[in-house]
């Protein structure tokens, strides 16, 4: 049930309607919201009332207890206010380029004329963002490392994850694996925390780690070494699979639209932005990365025509809002021109959130999710396919591709700017053109 969750829960809304409740191991009990009008209450509400850092708290052993996702009330509005100007549309503009030199050096190695699953190519180059404009690292063996040890430690298998939320559970081998790779990581990021202080440029520098190093709070004190680490790791966490699963997914969709692929295409290698950040936007919309965001509640909160009592968790449900015809009439079609020309509502459209909470990143994500998605469609031909998409299953929080979807490439090469469109082939799925395209 846990590993293909979206469809569990999706089920329970059509049986139960818009408000229902589930009691889930390790978690308790959640309240699920599906109507835009009671998710309105729950962005807007008191937050020393709606505590979102004690909905995350079972992250926090990962990502340690100052992260800016685990604090709640005065701590959390002061952290976010210091690590808001970094994600500003105008200090983003400045890492597009770096973006666009990481997709096409990864690209340039894609295999052409088999199928493969794209989504560890997405993973590459999202993190190979994250180290280079997040954290900044330049040393080529600690950059090396990183790259290694990063998706071993977010690679956390099912006793893992378990063992977060329950502390019973952490003296067994997998959770002292996962210590092991934590310490690893925190030996780099700290040596990089080190560097960063010592840098004599580090006012002109432009990573986000060098900006968190020169911020202060309203009292004129800086991060300590701790607290940088963990909005690090934060950002790692929250930034690296999230972006490159919403890669993955725009792959899959779009290798199963020929016309929204020619229009994508036309788009990437003309310079239509507009439409290439609607294709974004409708699949975050289609294919959320999270299914749902979490409130614990500090006291009891009429919601939904319910008294809720404290304790409880109410969770706006993302994938329940955008799956919901009502919100977007045909919702099970894949139509980036829905997003052209429309002002989202924040209750309808939440792939990051919302309220005092939505993510931090989200410019950051938009913009790399354009950039990447660009880069690809102006390098590389694709094949179309008729196969069934990809289901949505659990991995960690997010929602991934359940074969980590698969493309085949015709061609990769240098930027294309006079596209051949509505010439898409389609790979056929009868045994023999498996065989001939390696499925």
């Amino acid at each position: 049930m846990l590993r293909y969750w979206p469809r569990f829960v999706s089920a329970c809304r059509r049986r139960y309607g818009d408000v229902f409740t589930l009691r889930v191991p390790a978690m308790g009990t959640m309240v699920y919201l599906a109507d835009p009008a009671d998710i309105k209450v729950v962005f807007a509400g008191d937050p020393t009332i709606f505590h979102a850092g004690e909905a995350n708290s079972v992250l926090g052993t990962l990502l340690g207890d100052s992260s800016v996702l685990v604090i709640d009330e005065e701590e959390h509005r002061e952290r976010r206010r210091q690590m808001l100007p970094p994600f500003h549309r105008d200090a983003v503009a400045r890492q597009t380029a770096i973006m666009t030199e990481i997709a096409a050096a990864n690209i340039a190695d894609w295999p052409v004329g088999t199928m493969f699953p794209v989504a560890p190519k997405m993973a590459e180059i999202t993190l190979e963002v994250i180290l280079r404009t997040v954290i900044g690292a330049s040393d080529p063996a600690r950059l090396a490392a990183l790259r290694s040890v990063m998706p071993r430690l977010l690679s956390v298998g099912p006793w893992e994850t378990l063992a977060l939320a329950s502390p019973g559970l952490q003296w067994r081998r997998p959770w002292r694996n996962l210590q092991r790779k934590v310490e690893e990581a925190d030996r780099l990021l700290y040596a990089e925390i080190a560097d960063r202080r010592a840098d004599p440029q580090v006012a002109t520098r432009t990573d986000v780690l060098a900006m968190l190093v020169r911020s202060a709070d309203e009292g004129g004190h800086t991060m300590t070494d701790r607290e940088l680490r963990d909005q690090l790791m934060t950002l790692i966490v929250a930034g690296h699979e999230t972006t490159a699963t919403a890669l993955s997914w725009a792959l899959e969709r779009l290798t199963r639209h020929p016309a929204v692929l020619d229009k994508a295409v036309r788009a990437a290698r003309y310079g239509d932005d507009e439409y290439l950040d609607a294709v974004a936007k409708e699949i975050l919309r289609i294919r959320p990365v999270v299914f749902d965001v979490g409130r614990v509640l500090k006291q009891p909160v009429e919601l939904a025509g319910h008294l809720l009592p404290a304790g409880v968790m109410v969770a706006p449900g993302i994938g329940l809002v955008h799956e919901s015809d009502d919100v977007y009439p045909d919702a099970d079609r894949f139509d980036p021109d829905r997003m052209l020309g429309v002002a989202l509502g924040p209750t309808t459209w939440f792939p990051f959130g919302g309220g005092n909470r939505r993510c931090l990143g989200a410019t950051f994500a938009m913009v790399e999710l354009r950039v990447v998605l660009r880069e690809i469609l102006r390098r590389v031909d694709l094949f179309t396919t008729t196969a069934a998409g990809e289901r949505q299953r659990v991995k960690h929080v997010t929602l991934v591709p359940h074969r980590g979807a698969r493309i085949c490439v015709r061609a990769v090469g240098s930027p294309l700017a006079d596209p051949v469109v509505g010439q898409v082939e389609v790979v056929a799925h009868t045994a023999g053109e498996r065989a001939r395209h390696g499925a």
